[in-house]
């Protein structure tokens, strides 16, 4: 069955004091503002409304935990980089976030939202830098790929991945992506599943596909 679907909601936690105790491992979802990051979370639950899409980016202010049927957790961060944001509120949203992304004991990889036609923006990148240190493994998906020509694509994706190597070496991985389509959904079970797996005991899979 497919790895992120059947995800049910748990929480959602405004600061840091709200986080729930540690309850299997997470999988947190990042991702500049209006990159397309609740989309590709509601496509990979097949779900139209698991995460919320808001047409105002940077609407959504909240953590949100979802629960999978293996035990472990999807984890839905604010977006990032939204310029009306007031400044007190974009701060509350770093601490928030650097809080979680430092100190969570249970979190066990990153999924790294981007907008595929401009990818490894400044922060993007900020976040990479961020978050690498930890050693744990991130995985970027190149959203938005159906509005790419198969070359634009191709191109694009090689040259990420180039980048990628060069600055953060293996921890991080690219794919393209593209939830109008449905396409690259198998790639990121593959990816993701085996963080779940070794954290799980290798048991990933917690009833049969419905």
């Amino acid at each position: 069955m497919s790895l992120f679907r059947h995800a049910t909601f748990e929480i959602s936690i405004a600061e840091p004091k709200g986080l729930p105790a540690p309850n299997g491992p997470e999988v947190a979802f990042a991702g500049r503002s209006n990159a397309g990051k609740s989309s590709a979370i509601n496509t990979l639950a097949a779900h139209t409304r698991l995460a919320f899409v808001s047409k105002t980016p940077g609407r959504t202010q909240l953590i949100n935990f979802f629960r999978l049927r293996n035990g472990a957790v999807m984890v839905d961060l604010p977006g990032y980089g939204y310029a009306e944001v007031p400044e007190k509120i974009r701060k509350q949203w770093q601490r928030l976030l650097e809080i979680y992304l430092t100190e969570r004991p249970n979190l066990v990889g990153l999924v790294l939202i981007m907008d595929s036609r401009r990818p490894l923006t400044p922060l993007d990148r900020q976040m990479l830098d961020w978050f690498a240190p930890s050693g744990r493994p991130v995985h970027c998906l190149l959203t938005k790929s159906d509005k790419l020509t198969r070359s634009e694509a191709a191109k694009t994706l090689a040259a990420t991945r180039k980048q990628v190597a060069a600055e953060w070496g293996d921890q991080v991985s690219v794919q393209l992506f593209s939830s109008l389509k449905k396409t690259g959904m198998d790639e990121v079970e593959k990816t993701v599943g085996p963080w779940l797996e070794s954290a799980l005991g290798g048991y990933t899979d917690a009833a049969p596909d419905a």
